[in-house]
């Protein structure tokens, strides 16, 4: 029996471990991918205190090895069912694990452009990671779906690759932080088509094309990769029938990161909050553990 069982390994559930263990609590740690979250899609992160830069994936690599070096069980496995009944009984691909308290931190997963066979040509064709495959696509032409930040810093990454980049952005802005749009300003091998949008995936099984819309119509593009780049959805479906979660599919959790169930909290971007950045991702952690050891004192 666990203190406290952590699903998801991004920064918010790796700080929960951190603080679950350094309170003296049984915990266990579960992912069923990469530790670290979305954050280690991201080439340069530059707005986390105490590193002027760093890149997504040694922010990861640092914070798990911190969280390797104390008594924290971790489980490599996928989660297929939770159970409620005065704890939580945890159901895996591998076996079950039973928990007093319970802290989801399952975060967000790309959103898709919802197309057809878009499923098939992710990895022939298609990306929602610069940072993994934008090397494969050396001196060739490619495209980026979106506006914010994370559009922004693909189309800057891959600059420094590709022959050509175009950013295919809906609306008729930008909606990234100054800095980066001016850095991407400075690309002299990126182009910004405004208010466009992606309407059919050219190819069975490579993608070959695509067909996009804007104010002169449809129009025919050749190209050689499409990185999707269009925001998060949560990933927090399987909890559905044990807590309440609002019509966009986030936990309902304020900023105490309490569900309505009282040994379950919510901590990082699956849960409904104003701001999803890496500082209140650890923030989330710290506040949902010591939510965890607060019911737990108190049950004794």
């Amino acid at each position: 029996m666990f203190d406290i069982i952590i699903i998801g390994g991004g920064t918010a559930g790796m700080t929960a471990a951190i603080y679950g263990a350094r309170a003296g609590k049984k915990c266990l740690l579960i992912e069923g991918n990469a530790f670290g979250g979305q954050i280690i899609y991201s080439s340069s992160v530059e707005n986390y205190p105490g590193f002027s830069k760093i890149s997504g994936a040694e922010f990861a690599d640092k914070l798990f090895e911190q969280v390797s070096n104390l008594p924290v069980e971790i489980a490599y496995e996928e989660v297929v069912k939770v159970d409620v009944g005065s704890g939580v009984t945890i159901h895996t691909d591998s076996g079950e694990y039973e928990g007093k308290t319970l802290i989801i931190a399952t975060g967000t997963k790309h959103r898709k452009l919802g197309l057809e066979n878009e499923e098939a040509l992710v990895g022939n064709g298609i990306s929602y990671c610069a940072l993994c495959d934008g090397p494969l696509y050396k001196d060739q032409e490619v495209c980026v779906v979106g506006s914010g930040n994370s559009a922004i810093q693909t189309a800057i990454f891959l600059s420094e690759y590709c022959k050509k980049v175009e950013m295919l952005v809906r609306g008729n802005v930008l909606k990234g932080e100054q800095n980066q749009i001016d850095l991407l300003n400075q690309k002299n091998n990126v182009s910004i088509l405004y208010n466009t949008t992606v309407e059919k995936l050219l190819g069975d099984t490579e993608l070959t094309g695509i067909i996009i819309k804007n104010e002169n119509g449809e129009t025919k593009k050749d190209l050689n990769g499409l990185f999707v780049s269009i925001g998060q959805v949560p990933d927090a479906s399987y909890f559905k029938d044990i807590i309440e979660i609002d019509e966009y599919g986030y936990i309902v959790a304020g900023e105490d990161c309490k569900t309505n169930v009282p040994f379950i909290f919510a901590a990082g971007d699956c849960r409904t909050k104003n701001v999803r950045q890496l500082t209140t991702a650890v923030a989330d952690g710290t506040i949902a553990v010591i939510g965890a050891c607060k019911y737990l004192e108190n049950k004794n």
